[in-house]
């Protein structure tokens, strides 16, 4: 099958042809219909983020199953529809068990071995073997995941919406349902209109927030984010952006703020953009020794909190179909979110694309 290699951080994807194992014990082949093109994949290939090379990348998809390994559940047949998930569940760790399966224990078994639960790989290329990027890599034609990383997709949502959905949408969206509190008439600031950024805003705006106060440096994104759900965008390349969210919420800040962007700046100006007793959902990612400088009386004297959310700090058996079901009402339109399509061989172009500004989810159609 045809996928996309990183074999040095920083330089272009290989297209190479790969074998790909029949699945193992509790795993699913799926087909790959659709992939998201997600900054994270970008952290990856740029070396900002750490990872055992040669690696396929993709971690946002969705396709159909094709075949089924041993022992797995029957919650997932042959000829499913599915979404695939970056995080899997393994139901007996102290997170699954909690409710917080995205913090399940597996999931570091996942980013030291770049492997699937077993810590094994299922793709070689000749002699070689290849390793898998968040226990996904569908950057490809098809993948083997577990089986616990897939999720069956209603028929009336798009495969290329339910792609999006499985990363982008169920983190911005998922910061805003299941970190932020009591959001409705009050402003909330989102800081980053990408894929992520743009989904918080479409949260914001599906739980009654306002004002939506959406800030990036790219117009586009900004026209965007307006489409979304945005009642004020702010240019963060004209004039002061902690001023500026001051005066449209009358100088008293917002009581929630959504950093997208994962930069020690952006975060910075979204704790001094709150107001007293705020909060600020970190879901943007960095490298691993990025850190924040704040301002200790600010935090203490007026009560201020800074929370991360990893993948919207959410439930995805149970937030996906949510969110399915909140787009097939018309209340979230996820279609919206949707940038170029490309094929999978365009997939170092698409990364090029994003890291200079593109609009919108670009997804890649193998």
């Amino acid at each position: 099958m045809l996928a996309a290699v990183l074999r040095e951080t920083g330089a272009p994807l290989s297209m190479e042809q790969v074998e790909l194992d029949e699945p193992g014990p509790g795993e699913v082949r799926v087909r790959i219909e659709a992939a998201g093109v997600c900054h994270s994949d970008l952290h990856y290939v740029l070396g900002d983020l750490p990872a055992r090379l040669p690696l396929v990348v993709g971690h946002e998809g969705a396709g159909v199953v094709e075949a089924l390994g041993p022992r797995t559940t029957g919650r997932i047949s042959v000829g499913d529809r599915v979404a695939l998930q970056w995080r899997p569940r393994c139901g007996e760790c102290d997170a699954c068990v909690a409710g917080n399966p995205v913090l399940c224990r597996y999931g570091r078994v996942l980013a030291t071995t770049n492997g699937l639960m077993d810590g094994t790989s299922r793709l070689h290329a000749g002699g070689e073997t290849l390793h898998h990027l968040m226990g996904v890599s569908c950057f490809a034609e098809q993948a083997v995941v577990s089986e616990t990383s897939v999720l069956a997709i209603p028929d009336e949502v798009p495969t290329e919406v339910a792609a999006i959905s499985a990363c982008a949408v169920i983190t911005g969206v998922g910061a805003v349902l299941n970190a932020v509190e009591d959001a409705a008439g009050r402003p909330l600031l989102v800081l980053g209109a990408g894929g992520v950024g743009l989904a918080a805003v479409m949260g914001a705006a599906l739980v009654g927030a306002g004002p939506v106060i959406a800030v990036d440096v790219d117009p586009g994104h900004l026209e965007l984010a307006s489409a979304v759900g945005a009642t004020h965008v702010v240019d963060a390349r004209e004039g002061d952006v902690v001023e500026r969210v001051l005066a449209l919420t009358g100088g008293a800040g917002v009581p929630w703020a959504v950093d997208a962007v994962g930069a020690p700046a952006t975060m910075r100006q979204c704790v001094d953009a709150l107001s007293p007793g705020g909060t600020l959902v970190a879901v943007g990612l960095n490298r691993p020794d990025a850190t924040m400088a704040l301002p200790i009386n600010d935090l203490v004297q007026r009560q201020k909190r800074v929370v991360g959310a990893l993948y919207g700090a959410s439930n995805p058996r149970m937030d996906l179909p949510r969110l399915f079901s909140l787009y097939a009402a018309g209340r979230l339109p996820l279609d919206r979110l949707l940038g170029d399509r490309r094929p999978l061989a365009e997939a170092d172009a698409a990364l090029a694309s994003l890291r200079g500004g593109a609009a919108g989810r670009t997804v890649l159609v193998p």
